[in-house]
């Protein structure tokens, strides 16, 4: 019996064994360069990094920017200074993500496994990244520490002494020399040309003594050049009223840790409106938080008599998104969720709006989540206060659509929903699923745009909006976009790449989370509804194109300030929504990239000072 046991147990081993080679002799995609030489991997398609993921290239090593990981004995006995190991090994980590950044690879596993990693030959179509990595001139034999190619070495040498690094905290606000023991020991620290440093940045007082910002010394040349190519310029007005449109944007740039203060213009807008009105409040909203200054306003309202109704989101589990949507809920009683009963299906869609009704006159929305990180300002966020009995009768008949049970796909197309005059401004409003506003009001304007079309959005897959932007930068178009980390992966994503369209990733703790279009200082695009299938075809969503100069005008000054204030190394690169080159992302309290660790847990963010021997 015992024998017929082990021999069963010894089957359902291989036989997992044999799914595991398997799996990871398919393609699968890449999720993390650690180093040159270490790799995380997605081989069981699930997004996430798990046990058994990361893979190590056998028989080299690399410099590497991350102090933890770099090599001092290579360092040594090639005859450099540590500080000059981590240039070069800064240049070697770009080397690596452009490689390998999201790539889909094949993974040929060695028999050596480590507690670290799995060693394996890796290859990107018909390249071995193993053998690149040898001839690029950054790789050292592991066993005896020698050059591989030392004339390529050479040349890599030269071009990171001209880099002239240094090392910046983001936690502390100060940069250091690239030796500085303070500067490496730093838990969320990155190394950076000194071109790109912050002009509100201060020099660590141990490694840059007698040294002021502006001297030959500490690698800053110029003053006038701060940031380099990301200036500290002032940020233009973030919030503007024309007529009866106010357009709030909100600046991650600057806030990298939300807050329950409500010291935001977002958030206090939003107040007063609650303590303005005096009848009426009608509220679609994703989610909720409890923020102190808006659950006051809510409760005084309802003191005095205003009827408030509420929808919200929810899933086939009867769950929000956010945790505190049902306690902040608890306090209302005309509450309406998503839920379609007996439809599983659409009751997993989302109610993704975010907008309110005061007194069936006046209209608060936009892509803001009624959540800390949005009414604090920390996300990227655009939103329209809009006084209008025109404008608010439409989103009065979406709110009582849903508020009697009609979700997504249920519910009925507007009407008299274009071209709405109000004062100056002409306005187009569409609810999703059943509008079609990105095929209808977004893609037209992308079309006909002749001067320029910038984008600031969390994401883009709809290949209409994709088709047509790549299509506009062909004909001359000054065509920019700025999208979320989060969301690099997709195809569209790719496509807009390799037709060569300035398209930076953002790098701070914050999400960009506009989803809107800026276009010929004439039309603007505002709303809950993102640019993707889904946005358009399943959810409930809101979607505003204006044709309003001054508002545009106000937008693209901002869009420019955006770009400016990302580093443009992230027009060819990727980065990770949580780590160290996020800035914030690693001290903010909040799951950046989703994966359910937070700050100093997620792999990107983990303090090392072990440097690898």
């Amino acid at each position: 019996m015992r024998e017929k046991i082990s021999a069963i147990i010894i089957l359902i081993l291989f036989v997992l064994f044999a799914v595991y080679q398997i799996l990871i002799g398919r393609n699968a995609t890449v999720l993390n360069v650690i180093t040159p030489t270490m790799i995380q991997i997605d081989t069981n398609g699930n997004k996430l990094v798990d046990e058994n993921e990361t893979f190590c290239v056998p028989d080299i090593i690399t410099f590497t920017a991350d102090s933890s990981k770099n090599s001092d004995i290579a360092a040594k006995e090639n005859g450099l200074t540590y500080g000059q190991s981590l240039a070069i090994g800064y240049l070697a980590d770009d080397f690596a993500h452009k490689f390998l950044d999201y790539k889909k690879v094949k993974i040929e596993p060695t028999e050596v496994v480590t507690p670290e990693c799995r060693y394996a030959n890796i290859y990107v179509e018909d390249s071995s990244y193993n053998k690149e990595l040898k001839n690029s001139g950054f790789a050292i034999d592991a066993k005896n520490f020698k050059l591989l190619n030392e004339i390529k070495f050479n040349e890599i040498k030269e071009k990171a002494e001209k880099l002239k690094l240094v090392i910046l905290n983001h936690h502390s606000g100060k940069y250091h020399t690239i030796d500085c023991k303070y500067g490496q020991i730093a838990h969320d620290a990155i190394i950076i040309p000194a071109a790109e440093v912050p002009k509100d940045a201060k020099p660590c007082q141990f490694c840059h003594v007698n040294r002021h910002i502006n001297s030959k010394n500490s690698g800053i040349e110029d003053s006038n050049s701060v940031y380099g190519s990301i200036p500290d310029i002032p940020p233009p007005p973030g919030k503007i009223t024309n007529e009866n449109i106010t357009l709030i944007l909100t600046d991650f740039t600057r806030i990298i840790k939300p807050d329950k203060n409500c010291n935001h213009a977002v958030c206090k807008e939003f107040v007063n409106c609650i303590n303005s009105s005096k009848k009426s409040i009608d509220v679609a909203a994703y989610g909720w938080a409890e923020i102190p200054a808006v659950v006051k306003a809510f409760d005084l309202a309802q003191k005095r008599g205003v009827e408030i109704r509420m929808i919200y989101d929810t899933n086939a589990k009867r769950e929000n998104y956010y945790s505190e949507t049902q306690s902040f809920l608890s306090k209302f009683k005309n509450l309406r969720s998503d839920e379609v009963e007996n439809n599983t299906k659409l009751t997993n869609m989302l109610m993704h709006n975010k907008f309110a009704i005061f007194d069936g006159q006046k209209v608060y929305t936009g892509s803001m989540n009624f959540s800390a990180t949005g009414l604090s300002g920390f996300n990227q966020n655009s939103t329209l206060i809009i006084n209008s009995r025109q404008v608010a009768d439409l989103f009065e008949k979406e709110f009582n659509q849903m508020y009697k049970g009609k979700f997504h796909t249920q519910k009925m197309s507007s009407k008299n929903n274009v071209d709405i005059i109000s004062g100056t401004s002409s306005l187009s409003i569409y609810f999703s699923p059943q509008d079609k506003g990105l095929t209808e009001g977004v893609v037209p304007i992308i079309r006909k745009s002749k001067k320029y079309v910038y984008v600031p959005t969390f994401l883009i897959s709809h290949d209409g909006i994709k088709n047509e932007l790549i299509n506009a930068h062909n004909r001359g178009v000054d065509v920019k976009i700025i999208i979320d980390a989060n969301n690099t992966k997709t195809k569209a994503f790719s496509e807009l790449r390799k037709a060569n369209i300035p398209l930076k990733v953002e790098n701070y703790a914050g999400k960009m989370h506009a989803k809107s279009i800026i276009a010929d200082d004439e039309y603007l695009v505002v709303g809950s509804e993102n640019f993707s299938y889904s946005g358009e075809n399943k959810n409930d969503e809101n979607l505003i194109v204006i044709k309003n100069s001054k508002l545009a005008v106000l937008y693209r000054d901002f869009f420019k300030y955006l770009w400016a204030r990302i580093p443009d190394k992230y027009l060819t690169t990727y980065i990770r929504p949580e780590g160290k080159d996020s800035v914030g992302s690693c001290y903010d309290g909040i799951d950046n990239n989703f994966d359910g660790k937070i700050d100093n847990a997620d792999s990107g963010c983990k303090s090392n000072t072990k440097r690898r021997k």
